[in-house]
């Protein structure tokens, strides 16, 4: 049974799948009565613990438990699929409590470099919040308004997707560089964001499509 989802990013595919997989594969071999969404709060709850570590300055456990969190958020739908229980509204759930995770995150990181920063600590963690939900908002834009993931449009790459912002945190956060991890968050996403809607909006143009507001 294909756990995974074809439009993972690349540190899904690659990394958190391995992992994810395995804890999905053990809670059914042992019939462990957990339900999707329990799951969801889970990693929803690790994302928060880790935010307030990393205000803590509690770098390294901060940044493991963000990429924890983030591997512990494909299990859930791992989870669903394989017991044939997926719904759009834990689909909706899952996304919301996401979007809650990851500013959690991110409002962490940004109190934990104010003191050095000022005033540069609130811009570039207002930047990588809104990055962060903008290439969100586009992902679930393209499948509502397209029918389509905008992953499977075009040759871009999801260098931005959550898995890979996560693991910038992981990487980055977890050896103290809160100001440069932010900055780097706001700057990858922000790229995907204009270089994806750019892409879209030309391949389906030259489709012939309409595009009308």
């Amino acid at each position: 049974m294909r756990l995974g989802k074809s439009s993972d990013g690349p540190v899904s595919r690659y990394i958190n799948r391995r992992v994810s997989t395995r804890i999905t594969s053990f809670i059914l071999r042992r019939n462990i009565p957990v339900t999707p969404n329990q799951v969801s709060l889970a990693s929803f709850l690790l994302a928060v613990l880790s935010g307030l570590l990393f205000y803590m300055h509690q770098w390294v456990l901060a940044g493991v438990l963000a990429e924890i969190a983030s591997i512990v958020d494909g299990v859930d739908g791992e989870l669903a699929r394989a017991r044939g229980v997926a719904s759009p509204v834990g689909g909706f759930v899952d996304a919301v409590l996401d979007r809650f995770a990851d500013a959690s995150i991110l409002f962490g990181l940004t109190l934990a470099v104010y003191a050095d920063w000022g005033l540069g600590a609130l811009v570039v963690g207002m930047a990588a919040l809104f990055g962060d939900l903008m290439v969100s908002y586009v992902h679930a834009r393209g499948e509502a308004s397209l029918g389509v993931h905008p992953s499977r449009v075009g040759r871009v790459p999801m260098f931005a997707s959550r898995d890979v912002r996560l693991f910038l945190v992981f990487l980055l956060g977890g050896v103290g560089l809160g100001f440069v991890v932010l900055a780097v968050v706001a700057g990858v996403s922000l790229l995907y964001v204009v270089a994806k809607t750019v892409e879209i909006y030309v391949y389906f143009k030259r489709r012939g499509q309409a595009i009308v507001s």
